[in-house]
């Protein structure tokens, strides 16, 4: 992943990421253990039909997944990374679903973005592997891009208060800023703070497995 002023060598460490066969497909086992928690939590929270733009959607099992569970959605995958929208357009030629968009170049540190409107915006797994300044840019794009009402679904590990929810999550941290100082597990309220800046109300926290969270935020009317 790479945003202008930095270099994001990999959205997934690549120890957490698989080439499956001679295609371009790659597989992460984690995605296919939380996709069905994710997808439960998309179902009550995103809209009945329009189009999702998924931020760094990696190896596009996630989009691929939820594209077929919630068919009156068009969905959007996007990704920084020339192999990970291979391995999208890969998955999605087998998955041949007629919602499922190709793949775009999208950096969210980079204006314009390809996209100028969705209803939604669904990013899973990158604002702690990535810079602080991913972050922010993610919410100053969404301000942009979303209606009055639009979702803005957050999914990955989190602090709160301060501090990790979980040692797993320390120790998670601790490897991530070992490989770059400005990657990290972020603090909820900090992230919080962002969306209050861009007009993004904090409308839900959910627990999910693995001690991580879904943060949902919509924009205010």
């Amino acid at each position: 992943m790479r945003a202008e002023g930095f270099t994001f060598d990999a959205p997934i460490p690549t120890r957490f990421v698989m080439q499956i066969d001679s295609s371009s497909r790659q597989w992460a086992p984690a995605t296919e253990r939380n996709r069905e928690p994710i997808l439960d939590v998309l179902k009550r929270v995103l809209p009945v039909r329009g189009t999702v733009l998924e931020i760094a959607s990696g190896t596009g099992q996630h989009a691929i997944h939820f594209a077929a569970a919630l068919p009156d959605l068009v969905w959007q995958p996007t990704d920084t990374e020339a192999a990970a929208r291979a391995s999208i357009a890969a998955w999605a030629a087998d998955a041949a679903l007629p919602n499922l968009r190709a793949p775009l170049a999208l950096d969210v540190c980079v204006e314009p973005w390809p996209l100028a409107a969705a209803d939604a915006i669904v990013c899973i797994n990158m604002i702690h592997i990535a810079p602080w300044a991913a972050a922010c840019a993610l919410f100053d794009g969404a301000a942009r891009v979303l209606p009055d009402g639009g979702v803005l679904y957050l999914y990955g590990p989190y602090r709160r208060g301060g501090a990790h929810t979980a040692e797993s999550n320390a120790q998670f941290d601790a490897q991530l800023r070992s490989r770059d100082p400005a990657w990290g597990v972020r603090d909820l309220e900090t992230v919080a703070e962002l969306g209050r800046a861009a007009d993004l109300a904090l409308d839900e926290i959910v627990e999910m497995p693995a001690n991580n969270l879904s943060v949902v935020f919509r924009k205010r009317a």
